[in-house]
């Protein structure tokens, strides 16, 4: 991400007091509020529930985030029976599940080159006999922050300056500066991954942990992972200008291009499982979506393939509403806490966005019926056929059903708003660049380092040092591209914990 221009306006560094919008002072800004050390996180968290609320608002009509996408029709086909683990039904060998896939660019614009450095969006809705459910994921199998109060934080980081519109590097640095949890995240944007060729030549993944829930009311935590059968393909910086100058639409022209053609791109779908009993095995937090988990196997699910192009691009690839909340029996959410905060966000801005029935939309509709009580609202395209419109009743019967109903957790202690105990920040970061090629490492260094270089000092000496505990090498080369204090940064790391 270049340097576009920097206000010359000095920002205040006067503190305030920070309150919520009825003015009321905030208590902490940090963490969720949560039940216990490892519980769920809690609905009364009003600055919370709140900040999102506010953030989910922010843009009309075009999305916040993942504004600039491109999607396409196809099928999923379980080619492993997942039973011991799951009782969904879409994961039964031979079933063959109707999907639809929206990839996207997360920060930029709907109009936006999409060779700008971005993560990306790899969201998949399969159509299931008991329901729709939503894998929505990224490029990038890590996350920048682990905790949803700082979403709207870090996006706004992201975002261009609100005094200008223009892009600054040193607004999102002076953020990350305050998130050490970032850095394996950083690396992986700074590195070739950050701008792929093409969306066919990209993997995806779930980020977060879910549960599994099987027929015997087991659970297991699992991560998802979409393997391109394509291979990967990344532009490296040099190509980046050559490409845009030539099409700034390269990656959706791409995908439209080859299915035209009956070039239908292809992905393996693959899980990690990890009992519950595993979880207090390692000296990272394995529910922390800032972590990948390095030593579990992969377990094949599935293939999909993508064989029809959108018929109407605004009524589909644009309405289409993706929400990780949206599961079926079987798949329930973890306790991760940015996780527990976007199954409200994302539902809540795509009822903003589209309103509140647009789940009626075809391209939002499950195949199977739908039967509750709710009823009116804008753009209300339902067909009712009775009178009664409350449960329950004799007059009218729909039952609940018992194998539907969600797993039980143990909880005890108190509620409390703190960080996770086991943060792990910097380890895998420097796993990470050490995979590397010694020209993907060279190409990282100067990416991170021209960014870097616009920032603060204070700031830009702070993420440096993150970068030098994670790796010597990774650290020395981006502080000598960014022009900071070799010394200054060792300093810095020689205080920091992982």
């Amino acid at each position: 991400m270049c340097l576009i221009g920097i206000s010359t306006q000095p920002f205040s560094a006067q503190a305030i007091n920070l309150t919520r919008d009825n003015g009321a002072a905030v208590g902490d800004n940090q963490n969720s509020q949560t039940a216990g050390v490892d519980g769920p996180v809690l609905l009364q968290d009003v600055q919370l529930v709140q900040k999102l609320q506010r953030f989910d608002r922010e843009r009309i009509p075009e999305r916040v985030v993942h504004a600039r996408g491109a999607g396409a029709h196809g099928v999923f086909t379980a080619t492993s029976n997942l039973g011991d683990l799951t009782k969904a039904k879409v994961f039964t060998a031979g079933a063959v599940t109707p999907v639809f896939v929206r990839f996207s660019s997360v920060i930029h614009g709907n109009q936006s080159p999409e060779t700008l450095r971005d993560p990306r969006g790899f969201a998949t809705k399969f159509y299931t006999s008991e329901g729709n459910w939503d894998l929505v994921g990224n490029n990038f199998p890590t996350f920048f922050i682990r905790d949803a109060i700082k979403f709207p934080d870090m996006v706004h980081a992201f975002k261009p300056d609100p005094r200008t519109n223009l892009d600054n590097d040193a607004r999102r640095f002076d953020f990350f500066s305050h998130a050490p949890e970032s850095t394996r995240t950083l690396t992986e944007l700074y590195s070739n991954a950050g701008v792929p060729a093409s969306y066919r030549e990209m993997n995806g993944n779930s980020v977060h942990a879910y549960k599994f829930i099987n027929a015997e009311n087991q659970t297991h935590y699992v991560k998802f992972h979409w393997k391109s059968l394509q291979g990967i393909r990344n532009l490296p910086p040099k190509d980046v200008a050559r490409w845009q100058g030539a099409d700034y639409n390269h990656m959706t022209r791409d995908l439209v291009t080859h299915i035209e053609k009956g070039s239908f791109p292809k992905w393996d779908l693959y899980v990690q499982v990890l009992k519950p009993e595993d979880l207090k095995n390692y000296d990272f937090d394995p529910l922390d979506a800032t972590k990948v988990w390095p030593d579990v196997p992969f377990r094949k699910a599935g293939q999909m393939v993508l064989n029809r192009n959108p018929a109407n691009v605004f009524q589909e690839t644009e309405q289409v509403a993706m929400a990780p909340s949206n599961l079926v029996p079987g798949i329930e959410p973890s306790e991760d806490r940015l996780l527990q905060g976007r199954l409200f966000s994302y539902a809540d801005t795509q009822m903003y966005r589209l309103g509140v029935n647009a789940l009626q939309l075809p391209i939002n509709a499950p195949k199977n019926a739908i039967n509750n009580a709710n009823q009116d609202g804008a753009m209300n395209s339902a067909s009712t056929t009775t009178g009664i419109n409350y449960q329950p009743s004799r007059l009218f019967v729909q039952e609940e059903s018992s194998s539907a109903r969600y797993s039980t957790l143990t909880l005890s202690g108190s509620t409390q708003q703190a960080k996770i105990q086991r943060e792990q920040n910097f380890k895998q970061a420097g796993d990470l660049y050490r995979s590397f090629s010694r020209k993907e490492r060279q190409d990282l260094i100067e990416s991170f380092g021209s960014s870097l270089i616009s920032s603060d000092d204070v700031s830009k000496h702070h993420i440096l040092s993150f970068l030098y505990k994670a790796d010597p090498e990774y650290g020395t080369g981006v502080t000598k591209a960014a022009k900071g204090d070799l010394s200054r940064v060792q300093s810095l790391a020689s205080r920091l914990v992982d």
